[in-house]
């Protein structure tokens, strides 16, 4: 099961540089969301794919009963979804201004506009 995330960590940030080479703004913004998807991805798979129930200590135990999961990974995926909105949101506002000033989403015609 590892190996095949592997994979599909490996296509998804293929596919994320792929969308950041072309020419279109908007493909970029697919790129850098696609590309956020890949590294929470990695970092999920990194942690371990293995279930484990809530890191909570029952009353008067030293230790965990069973296995437990790891909230660090999932804490930092959970902040990279928020940050990667955030990035989102700022690049379509960024994106629509660009739009209506240049009149184009082609980052060729876009630098053609430099003064």
């Amino acid at each position: 099961m590892e190996s095949l995330m592997a994979y599909v960590v490996g296509i998804l940030f293929a596919a994320a540089i792929y969308m950041m080479l072309r020419r279109s703004i908007v493909k970029l913004v697919i790129g850098l969301i696609l590309l956020s998807n890949a590294a929470n991805l990695l970092i999920f798979v990194m942690a371990g794919m293995t279930r484990g129930s809530p890191p909570l200590i029952p009353e008067g135990a030293l230790a965990p009963a069973a296995t437990v999961a790891d909230p660090l990974p999932q804490a930092l995926i959970l902040t990279a979804i928020v940050i990667a909105f955030g990035v989102l949101a700022f690049s379509v506002v960024l994106i629509r201004r660009a739009y209506e000033v240049v009149g184009t989403d082609d980052l060729d015609q876009m630098k053609d506009t430099d003064t």
